[in-house]
């Protein structure tokens, strides 16, 4: 786990150094994702250097341009996360944050509950689909960023996290390198959803050919009480 250590270190240029304590949350993580994954599906990459690069790095990297996320005290969603990432290890490195995980799948929540207590970690853990979470008086609109590497277009993407974020948050989905073509056909849909594409980061991940876009939007009006749509709504009539 020295390799996070050292990634961290670089991306914040040294203002967050992670500790013996947070490696260990780190090896413990990956112990119970693999151990987990043997009786139910959480992912197809299991061996050690893979999470760490994969999951656990790819998860850390959107810091590089957004010091925000280790510098203040911030409420993040995850929305999808799926078997945490990229919310715990975020949560793990940027104690600072105050992460909530969200995903639809009642089983993986109770793993990454049952995680979480393992680790001593605060997170909160919640079991919904987003078109509901977005509805949710308590959820909507309450958190400084939203992020989300689930796998989804732009449009659709968008309708399931926007409603989420404050007026000023952001929402930063984790998108693949070839993106154009989706921001272009999704830049509408984030324009009615309150949203306004700031720009987009691009980087290869340590070590390796893996590349990854960061596409910034800033919630910049409330999103309209319309949406999100009924659940499954969405993917079927993406907004265009």
């Amino acid at each position: 786990m020295e390799k996070i250590r050292e990634y961290v270190t670089s991306i914040t240029d040294g203002k967050v150094i992670l500790t013996e304590n947070q490696l260990a949350q780190f090896d413990t993580y990956f112990h119970l994702l693999v151990e987990k994954n043997k009786v139910m599906n959480l992912t197809a990459i299991t061996e050690r250097e893979d999470v760490i690069l994969k999951h656990f790095i790819d998860s850390l990297a959107v810091a590089i341009y957004f010091p925000d996320i280790y510098e203040k005290e911030l409420s993040v969603i995850d929305v999808g996360t799926g078997a945490g990432f990229p919310g715990f290890p975020l949560k793990i490195a940027f104690p600072n944050l105050k992460v909530t995980l969200f995903d639809s799948l009642n089983k993986r929540v109770r793993f990454l509950q049952e995680t979480a207590e393992t680790l001593k970690i605060p997170v909160e853990c919640i079991h919904g689909r987003a078109e509901e979470g977005g509805r949710n008086a308590k959820l909507r609109e309450g958190f400084d960023v939203v992020v989300s590497r689930a796998v989804a277009n732009m449009a659709v993407l968008a309708e399931y996290c926007m409603p989420f974020a404050k007026v000023g948050g952001y929402f930063i989905p984790y998108k693949t390198d070839k993106i154009e073509e989706e921001l272009a056909q999704g830049k509408k849909a984030v324009s009615i959803l309150g949203g306004s594409i700031k720009e987009t980061k691009h980087l290869i991940l340590p070590g390796s050919d893996i590349h990854r876009s960061f596409v910034f939007i800033k919630k910049v009006k409330p999103t309209p009480k319309s949406y999100p749509r009924k659940p499954g709504t969405a993917s079927k009539q993406p907004l265009s």
